[in-house]
């Protein structure tokens, strides 16, 4: 596994497969405005040569293309999936346009639930071919339960928390640690889901991680930027939703935040995916 970091000047094309839409393609949305210069087209056969900035509201001037050989000019060499699919699995017919990118020696930045690393003929084309696979979602092995540890850290920690999910805590917290580095303080973004993980290439994508060990892992973030002055903790999910309570509650318990920033769309009036409606903040 190689990750992506922020510090690498990659060039990127994102799978988007016909799903480009602002929830469904947040990743894609999310890699586009926080890595900009390294995005050079998004591979949609759906959309292509339509205008991406229309779909995503982000992207003006990178091309949506058909297919991985219009790009062979600009030597591109990471293919990222860049939308959610339900339940987080690998459609059937994306596996041709992966096999493709490998045999192109691409790296492939996979955020779904679905290992692509444990796929066994990915693997054997990742080492026939000298390319690699970064599953972002795999947990590392070395967690342990949370015990309150980030409680304890010196610096101003700040949680975004959500009304909903997809209401926008990743934007809040990156805005907000960029803002702060922008006055001149000693701010950290800290990632918790697979975009986050993707645009800064460290993190972990929390709501893989076994419940038993969801605190653990923020509270393993946290302590790992503990000497920053400030550490803005990006929030998951939702308190009140009933797929996603948990993975929020854990988030919680493990940040030992010392603040909370509610998140809310003013115009949604039930929790996404449910008649439930949302309460008074």
């Amino acid at each position: 596994m190689q990750q992506m970091t922020a510090k690498q000047n990659k060039r990127i094309v994102i799978l988007a497969a016909g799903r480009l839409d602002a929830f469904t393609a947040k990743t894609a949305a999310g890699v586009i405005r926080y890595r900009p210069n390294e995005v050079i087209a998004v591979l949609d056969p759906a959309h292509a040569g339509q205008s991406l900035e229309e779909f995503l509201g982000v992207g003006d001037g990178i091309p949506i293309v058909a297919s991985l050989g219009e790009l062979d000019h600009l030597k591109p060499d990471t293919l990222l999936i860049g939308v959610a699919t339900p339940g987080g699995r690998l459609p059937d017919e994306w596996r041709v346009v992966l096999r493709e990118a490998l045999g192109r020696r691409m790296q492939i930045v996979n955020g779904l639930h679905a290992m692509l690393g444990d796929d066994a003929e990915f693997a054997a084309l990742a080492a026939e071919n000298g390319s690699s696979i970064w599953d972002v979602r795999r947990p590392p092995d070395d967690l342990s339960v949370g015990m309150a540890r980030a409680a304890t850290v010196a610096a101003h920690t700040v949680l975004t928390i959500g009304s909903d999910c997809n209401v926008g805590k990743k934007i809040a917290a990156l805005e907000l640690a960029r803002e702060l580095t922008k006055r001149g303080l000693d701010a950290v973004f800290a990632p918790t889901g697979q975009t986050g993980v993707m645009i800064t290439g460290r993190g972990i994508a929390i709501d893989r991680v076994i419940s038993d060990f969801v605190s653990g892992a923020v509270e393993k973030i946290v302590m790992e930027q503990r000497d920053h002055d400030w550490i803005v903790i990006e929030g998951q999910g939702a308190i009140y939703h009933p797929a996603y309570s948990g993975v929020t509650l854990g988030l919680m318990h493990g940040a030992c935040a010392g603040a909370m920033i509610l998140c809310h769309q003013p115009t949604r009036h039930c929790l996404r995916h449910t008649q439930i409606s949302i309460p008074p903040l």
